[in-house]
């Protein structure tokens, strides 16, 4: 049998790292530490590689690309956060390609396949809620693709991540709920399944135990992220003899959707029933009453959700964990005592 031709993707198998950082260090690029050029260089003289003259001539007109993967991209926070990328790319000569995975597994899925497709040099991604199967993941990690998540994550011993602190902002919404009268206090989020969900969650429930309220499972509901889910919820809650009076919102979808409902019930915010909610400021300054939010630094993230993808494509593969911290904004919707409240 006539020994098989050693590839690019051979090396970058063999060294755990991507296609990319092998071509770029076999060109001696700067952008490569010394010491992965010389590995690379290394095994290639090693395994007798040899470059295929006409696959480079199309790679020399092929643009350095990212791929970006999320799961809702009309929403305010995640085009910041590919604002953010698309910033930090551009810095270092990358282009950046999106797709949407409409909260769906089977969406990203093929998003990963396509980018995968593409040749792209790296991929940054955050959790569609449907997702709770890896292996598409698993397999660009085998191939030696770069990929660092955001916002919702997985696999955190295999992949670098950018997160908010979540826990700690939920923990002080819900503080905050209780200094300013509220006592059953509930919480609404997406599917528990998800990491971001469970650190929300975590938050309110430290707050509860530390203030010795009880924890009522009637004013707990985790389900999908959706509006009119939400409000099923918040309307169901509102409708208890002993109902809620607050609430703290996972995002930005539902702390509109309980915003909404409690209006209908004919309830006054934040008299009846006080809400804060993870959202942004954009929309949360232009309702009546303002809205009380847990702002993210989303534009950050993304930027630095690529400077660590940028790292790893230049050969650096330690894992990295990044938080990036919240910011609180108390305006009407939350604190019952008017001299409570901020941004007046």
């Amino acid at each position: 049998m006539p020994k098989q031709r050693v590839s690019l993707k051979d090396l970058a198998k063999r060294l755990g790292v991507s296609i990319a950082t092998v071509s770029r260090a076999l060109h001696s690029n700067p952008e490569i530490g010394k010491e992965m050029q010389n590995k690379v260089k290394a095994l290639a003289k090693e395994l007798n590689y040899r470059p295929n003259p006409f696959a480079q001539s199309l790679r020399s007109e092929a643009p350095k690309m990212i791929g970006v993967v999320v799961p809702n991209l009309v929403t305010h926070y995640y085009a910041a956060v590919l604002d953010g990328i698309e910033t930090e790319a551009r810095k270092a000569g990358y282009s950046v390609i999106s797709a949407n995975s409409h909260e769906s597994q089977a969406d990203e899925t093929r998003a990963i396949d396509n980018f995968n497709s593409l040749h792209v040099d790296g991929i940054i991604a955050c959790l569609a809620q449907d997702t709770t199967n890896y292996s598409h993941f698993e397999e660009i990690s085998e191939m030696g693709i770069p990929l660092v998540f955001f916002g919702r994550t997985c696999m955190s011993e295999r992949f670098s991540c950018v997160t908010a602190n979540g826990d700690e902002a939920a923990q002080q919404a819900t503080q905050h709920l209780i200094d300013t009268g509220s006592r059953r206090i509930a919480f609404i989020g997406g599917p528990n399944h998800l990491d971001m969900v469970r650190r929300r969650k975590h938050g309110y429930l430290e707050a509860l135990r530390e203030n010795r309220l009880p924890i009522d499972r009637d004013l707990v509901a985790c389900d999908r992220i959706d509006y009119d889910v939400a409000m099923k919820a918040t309307l169901r809650m509102l409708e208890m003899p002993n109902r809620p009076d607050a609430i703290l919102a996972f995002n930005d979808i539902i702390t509109f959707a309980a915003f909404t409902a409690i209006k209908q019930k004919g309830l006054k915010i934040p008299e009846d029933v006080a809400l804060i909610g993870f959202t942004t400021d954009v929309h949360s300054q232009y309702v009546t009453p303002r809205m009380s939010a847990i702002e993210d630094q989303s534009g950050l993230m993304g930027q630095t959700a690529c400077q660590l993808l940028l790292r790893q494509i230049a050969g650096d593969n330690k894992i990295y964990k990044k938080i990036i911290p919240q910011k609180i904004v108390i305006r009407d919707t939350s604190a019952k005592n008017k001299s409570d409240k901020e941004g007046q």
